[in-house]
């Protein structure tokens, strides 16, 4: 009999229960920080780097390479469409570096921003980044080329460890911001 009581009170705790939280609001998503006023990363596309400008840069990040006599780098300059504009492969590069570098390239210039934060953002558990894309390469070594305020290209590196590919491409944009 006591159990009898026990689960009836029990059930009628449950339902009353029940009937409360069924009339209480759903809780409200907590903010994601804010909403920016400024759009970020808004950098206007502009018309395509050339071939020429291209060359320059990369014979930049050739000349930081060198200076290490076992790094070994794929470079890659795209326009602003993602589509290569310029590529070189050094001797004795990794063969997947060459896909890497451009898909780096690719990253920079469709996201507007350094390949480096997508990996920063894979790293410290924001897995939503490889829902992005399929092409997003989250690695560092991939950097947009912006002249007069407008974004003309990107510059992508591969071969090396993630931050010796941004360090020589690095240089390499550097190169074109001069």
């Amino acid at each position: 009999m006591r159990l009898l009581t026990t689960s009836l009170m029990f059930g009628a705790a449950l339902l009353l229960g029940g009937q409360a939280l069924a009339q209480t609001p759903a809780p409200t998503n907590p903010p994601s920080g804010g909403t920016p006023e400024q759009m970020p990363f808004f950098i206007p596309y502009g018309p395509s780097i050339t071939a020429d400008r291209a060359v320059t840069i990369a014979a930049a990040v050739l000349a930081e390479a060198r200076k290490h006599p076992t790094w070994r780098f794929a470079i890659s300059v795209v326009g602003p469409s993602g589509d290569l504009v310029y590529f070189y492969k050094m001797d004795d590069t990794q063969l997947a570096s060459v896909a890497i570098s451009q898909g780096k390239a690719r990253t920079a210039v469709r996201f507007r921003r350094e390949s480096r934060l997508f990996y920063n953002a894979y790293e410290t558990g924001h897995a939503y980044v490889q829902t992005l894309d399929p092409g997003l390469v989250a690695s560092p070594g991939g950097y947009p080329l912006v002249e007069n305020g407008k974004l003309v290209g990107a510059l992508g590196c591969s071969g090396g460890t993630g931050d010796q590919d941004a360090f020589v491409c690095g240089v390499g944009a550097a190169s074109f911001n001069k």
